[in-house]
């Protein structure tokens, strides 16, 4: 049996290729739309991909296995569990096999045998595999979004994201009642799941790439839960925000995503052009360094720095609806900021201007914008003489363990839509922990019209180094 991972750091996400060398024939299950990656990864092993299939409706991420199904010709496999609301709309337009609980797919010697594990979603399967050439016993579970290494998948989205009233109680129980059927599985079978630490599918997932049904039933929480009502209470709280793109991934991926190689790629654009964005509607997405952005910028650009969980933050802060224009330092750092949002889904970006387009805006007579930067003696003098508002942009775990006494807190994910909450008497001075999210928090605030907006250097971590007082609540 051939088995690989792909992991895409920006969204914590794992999908599988997994491939039979005596047949040559191969599956990729949750494929991103990065989709070259599977097939040359299946073209390097020898491999055709002839099965495509998904574990559930993804709300993280745009599925990629619409894409890869058609590039590559193989059948598409969709659940078909889960009720008639939650069922692909575009399943029968291209062809889609459906799989219900105890279906049976089989790929040369390999076989994955379907299971229904709803809790995470009404739909979800895990795929249990088994390597027919070795042994007829299980080799490992490919769990998606039901079990991660030391976490599971969290049963509130339902509610949280896609707005469907009191489901997320009932959500709880049911993936209470899947974890028991996880629990019966031999102790040596592998679980691949599918996000990593950093995901916002579940608060505490782990570092590891994978795990065994054993190891977690000892160390996962959630799978060594007996009672059913403490499970309930324990897995609703303290879930991170949902991201309010997940509600679009949702449905984009219900009614079958636009394929990427049918849309327009974004061109470089004459700096001159610039001039236009100056009263345009178009979001001007800003993805230099952090630095570049805080000495110069388009007035009412956004800045989210090639480098960061890009992806992750552009779902918070970037709305759909919108032409967008990229500005970046060189065409490598466009192409990568282009992969991240084609990620989730953000596919109205018309093209991008190199940082030299700034000199242009200037030659225009428009004037460029910048983000002050303190230093923690600056800004404690300044809080020592109530010259500024300090906003805390970490989240509430961070904040409840220590942050500055005079602070708002008001997290960076929630920051656009609580805008009218920003005290406007007087200057503001943003922070997070390390100063990455506070440089994006700035952006934010400046493009929303605040006129003085200055970034904490270091962050919290720098206050607290240089000796400052902090308060814990």
């Amino acid at each position: 049996m051939f088995f690989r991972r792909f992991y895409e750091e920006g969204l914590a996400q794992a999908s599988y290729l997994i491939g039979c060398e005596r047949s040559g024939e191969a599956i990729v299950v949750d494929a991103n739309r990065a989709v070259s990656q599977y097939t040359e990864g299946a073209a390097a092993a020898g491999l055709r991909i002839t099965r495509v299939a998904e574990t559930h409706i993804h709300a993280d991420f745009v599925s990629g296995s619409r894409e890869l199904a058609s590039l590559s010709g193989a059948t598409l496999l969709l659940s078909a569990e889960g009720g008639p609301e939650w069922q692909y709309e575009f399943a029968q337009r291209d062809g889609a096999v459906l799989l219900h609980d105890g279906d049976i797919v089989p790929i040369g010697n390999v076989r994955l045998a379907v299971l229904h594990t709803p809790g995470h979603s009404p739909e979800h399967l895990s795929y249990l595999v088994t390597d027919l050439a070795a042994s007829d016993r299980p080799l490992g579970l490919i769990s998606g979004d039901f079990v991660f290494v030391g976490d599971v998948g969290r049963p509130d989205l339902l509610e949280t994201a896609v707005k469907i009233t009191g489901t997320m109680e009932t959500a709880a129980r049911t993936l209470f009642g899947s974890l028991a059927r996880f629990r019966a599985l031999p102790d040596f079978v592998q679980v691949w799941p599918g996000h990593g630490a950093g995901s916002a599918c579940g608060k505490a997932l782990g570092a590891m790439a994978q795990s065994t049904v054993g190891y977690e039933r000892i160390a996962n929480w959630g799978v060594a839960a007996r009672d059913e009502a403490l499970f309930v209470r324990q897995v609703l709280d303290g879930q991170p925000d949902t991201p309010p793109y997940f509600a679009v991934m949702k449905r984009m991926n219900r009614e079958g995503p636009p394929l990427l190689r049918e849309l327009p790629i974004p061109k470089r654009q004459d700096p001159a052009n610039i001039i236009r964005l100056a009263n345009a509607s178009d979001v001007v997405l800003d993805v230099r360094p952090a630095d570049a952005f805080a000495e110069s910028h388009i007035p009412g650009s956004l800045n989210l720095p090639v480098g960061t969980p890009l992806a992750s933050w552009a779902g918070w802060v970037v709305p759909y609806d919108r032409e967008i224009f990229l500005v970046a330092d060189d065409a490598g750092a466009a192409d990568r900021a282009l992969h991240e949002m084609t990620l989730i889904g953000l596919d109205r970006v018309a093209g991008w201007f190199a940082s030299d387009a700034l000199a242009s805006w200037e030659r225009n007579g428009r004037q460029l914008q910048r983000v002050a930067r303190l230093s923690v003696s600056e800004l404690a003098a300044r809080m020592t003489r109530s010259e500024v508002t300090v906003i805390d942009v970490r989240n509430d775990m961070e904040w409840g363990q220590e942050h500055l006494a005079a602070a708002v807190h008001l997290p960076l994910g929630q920051l656009s839509r609580r805008l009218d909450e920003v005290p406007r008497s007087r200057p503001v001075v943003v922070y997070c922990q390390s100063g990455t999210r506070s440089a994006i928090a700035a952006s934010i605030l400046l493009a929303s019209g605040l006129g003085d907006v200055s970034n904490l250097r270091g962050g919290f971590a720098e206050w607290t180094r240089e000796g400052k007082p902090a308060l814990r609540d």
